[in-house]
């Protein structure tokens, strides 16, 4: 196969050069330490009285709040459907606050119909990708877990993870699925010692890990060159005159 000779001396005519950076490992170090705890929010998808995501959510808070991290989690009774009522809803901004607040997340979700609930995804789908120009979800790390009441299965956690990357999170690599959970919590809703539950510990000890690495350096890490091209005051003088805002 042929190859062209290196190094490439053709250039890079399709590359905006104003808008074209080199990561360098001086960039990627946060431009001063953290002082506050790393802040996690927990969403879980059910509402039942005795809710198995609810009970693994409350084990997920314990063991980051062990770790040193402040732990918010979103309760999603009274939340609306999404579009059922309008973004200043009591609910709605909890919610998205919480998510603004927070530096990583965890999603549990119950498996329902092969997939996770519908309550699960209403939180999320109440998240904008952006408003204004604070990102409620960008950046952020994320670990998903699961609940079901049959045998082993990952469709919820495989879904979550197509969420996260959607939401523009880093997903860690890690998960927790915990099958035939009516066994696997006692009456009062604490998590049963075992490979189960180690493997809940394995995940947030990840995700502690991965939060330190990223806070305070998330912007610069999800910087994209597409997007300083959209923003470059060229370029939004253009939006603003096809659009009707400016005259050319």
């Amino acid at each position: 196969m042929d190859k062209p000779h290196q190094p490439f001396a053709d250039g890079m005519p399709n590359v905006t050069e104003a808008r074209f950076e080199v990561p360098t490992p001086e960039r990627v170090e946060a431009l001063k330490p953290l002082a506050h705890a790393p802040r996690f929010l927990i969403l879980y998808g059910s509402l039942r009285e005795r809710s198995f995501s609810r009970f693994l959510a409350y084990e997920a808070a314990r063991l980051l709040e062990a770790m040193s991290g402040d732990v918010r989690i979103f309760h999603a009774h009274g939340l609306p459907l999404p579009d059922d009522a309008t973004a200043d809803h009591p609910k709605v901004q909890e919610l998205r606050q919480l998510s603004i607040w927070s530096e990583g997340q965890i999603w549990v979700s119950p498996e329902r119909h092969g997939n996770m609930t519908g309550v699960m995804k209403s939180q999320v789908d109440w998240l904008p990708l952006s408003e204004g120009s604070v990102r409620p979800t960008q950046g952020r790390t994320l670990a998903v877990m699961q609940v079901s009441g049959g045998s082993q299965s990952f469709n919820a956690v495989n879904s979550l993870r197509v969420l996260g990357r959607w939401m523009r999170m880093v997903t860690i690599p890690n998960q927790s699925s915990v099958p035939m959970a009516y066994r696997e919590f006692d009456d009062a809703g604490r998590m049963k010692p075992g490979p189960l539950y180690d493997r809940v510990v394995d995940v947030c000890e990840e995700l502690m890990k991965f939060t330190l690495l990223t806070r305070g350096r998330a912007d610069y890490l999800v910087d994209r060159y597409s997007e300083r091209k959209e923003r470059a005051p060229e370029r939004l003088k253009g939006v603003a005159a096809d659009i009707g805002f400016v005259k050319r």
